[in-house]
C-alpha cells in the first residue's frame, strides 16, 4: 500500500482557473487516483530536456469526493524552478508527473468531530480549503471558524466560496485580516493575527477547538505559541508551515 502511494504518475490538466494575481488551481486527472484526507499533499516532479530533474509539494485543495481528480492551487514564486513553470507554461492537456497522496499528521475528516479553528496566511488556506470543502460534501454541522489573513482584499484566495460558504452554513463562519492594504469600508480586522484576535475568534470554542494552522513559519510560530498560551491543549493542536511568503 505504501509503495502504491509513492509511485509517479502522469496527470492530465483538464483545467486552469485563476484564483489571485499570483496563484491558480489546477485540475488534474489521475489514471491511478486514490482517495486523499483533507490536508495532505501531493509531489510534483518536472523533468527538463537534459534529464535535470525538480520538485516541489503542494497541498490538496480539493475534497476527497471529488473522484477521479486532483486540485492544486498554487502560488507563483518569482524565483522559483516549478511554480512559473506551472503559470506561464502549462495549458489543458499538458501532462504532469505526480505522486501522493502524502502525509498523515496535518489531516482532519469529519469523523474527528470539533469545534473546528482553521487559521490561514496566504496560501496556507489551501489544505484549509480541501477541509472545509469536504465538510460541505459530508454536510458536516461541526462548529468551524476560519481566520485568514492576506496582505490586501485581491490577495484572498477563494474568497467568494468561502462567503458562499458562510451565508449558507450558520455553523461555519470566515473571519479576515488585512496586513497592509484592507478593502474599502472595511471595518474587521486589520493588522497581523495576535493573541487578542486569537482569542476573540476562538471564544466560542474556548480550549475545545481543535486547530489548524498553515501559512508562513512565523505566523504559524506566533499562532501556535498564542494558542499554548490560552492553555488550547498542545495535541489538539495541528500546524504546517513554509517560506516567508503570504502574509
Amino acid at each position: 500500500m505504501v509503495q502504491a502511494v509513492l509511485e509517479w504518475q502522469a496527470g492530465t490538466v483538464t483545467a486552469i482557473r485563476p484564483e489571485t494575481r499570483q496563484t491558480k488551481s489546477f485540475t488534474l486527472a489521475l489514471p491511478n487516483w486514490m482517495v486523499h484526507r483533507p490536508g495532505q499533499h501531493y509531489d510534483v516532479r518536472l523533468t527538463a530536456p537534459d534529464g535535470y530533474q525538480t520538485e516541489r509539494s503542494y497541498s490538496i485543495a480539493s475534497p476527497p469526493e471529488r473522484v477521479g481528480v486532483l486540485e492544486l492551487t498554487v502560488e507563483r514564486i518569482a524565483d522559483g524552478e516549478v511554480s512559473p513553470y506551472l503559470h506561464d507554461v502549462l495549458v489543458p492537456g499538458d501532462q504532469l508527473e505526480v505522486r501522493g497522496p502524502i502525509g498523515g499528521y496535518f489531516v482532519w475528516e469529519v469523523s474527528l468531530g470539533g469545534p473546528l479553528l482553521l487559521v490561514a496566511g496566504g496560501s496556507g488556506v489551501v489544505p484549509l480549503m480541501a477541509m472545509l470543502r469536504h465538510r460541505a460534501a459530508q454536510h458536516s454541522t461541526v462548529p468551524t471558524r476560519i481566520l485568514y489573513s492576506s496582505r490586501t482584499a485581491d490577495d484572498v484566495i477563494y474568497r467568494d466560496e468561502l462567503d458562499r460558504l458562510a451565508a449558507g452554513d450558520r455553523a461555519f463562519e470566515a473571519f479576515y485580516t488585512f496586513t497592509r492594504q484592507p478593502p474599502g469600508g472595511w471595518t474587521g480586522y486589520r493588522r497581523r493575527i495576535d493573541a487578542a484576535m486569537l482569542a476573540e475568534v476562538i471564544k466560542p470554542f474556548d480550549k475545545r477547538a481543535r486547530v489548524y494552522v498553515c501559512g508562513p513559519t512565523l505566523l504559524v510560530e506566533a499562532v501556535a505559541n498564542a494558542l499554548v498560551q490560552m492553555e488550547v491543549p498542545i495535541e489538539q493542536i495541528r500546524t504546517e508551515r513554509f517560506g516567508p511568503t503570504g502574509a
